[in-house]
């Protein structure tokens, strides 16, 4: 049964569909570290590296709760920083939450390939919703000038 699985056309198909969903995981994965890198080091709980622990397999499903939310409070805090008004003070949680409880729904028999369809929606929204609130920040903040008394 294994023989076929290991046949050249086979390696290749195998290679070509895990090439389809590699290369927007690290499109994604680059968008998180640019927004993370646009805060500032004071308003970060996470290293914009270590977004590239979502390439590992199996410890990404329970890992991505965690970057999403760090990603929230390190833009929730950057916003206050920069007295940014924001209506949600860990922009992006809920949805990126969301997303994080349907990809892990996704290996569940039966309701799997609905949480799958449901967790690829959510990730698209949520991938766009940091690139959005990267944006808002990609101006970097001057730093507090010291005040000059007239004298």
């Amino acid at each position: 049964m294994l023989e076929g699985l290991f046949q050249p056309l086979h390696l290749l198909l195998l290679v070509a569909v895990g090439f389809v969903f590699l290369i927007p995981g690290v499109f994604y994965l680059l968008t998180l570290q640019k927004a993370l890198g646009r805060c500032s080091p004071q308003a970060r709980t996470t290293s914009p590296e270590s977004v590239w622990l979502m390439l590992i397999p199996l410890f990404n499903l329970i890992y991505h709760f965690i970057l999403v939310i760090n990603i929230a409070k390190s833009l929730g805090n950057e916003f206050t920083r920069r007295g940014i008004p924001s209506a949600d003070p860990e922009p992006g949680k809920s949805l990126g939450i969301t997303m994080c409880v349907l990809d892990a729904c996704s290996v569940i028999p039966v309701f799997g390939t609905l949480g799958a369809l449901a967790g690829l929606v959510c990730w698209i929204l949520y991938w766009v919703r940091i690139s959005d609130l990267s944006g808002i920040i990609a101006t970097p903040f001057p730093p507090p000038q010291p005040s000059q008394s007239v004298g």
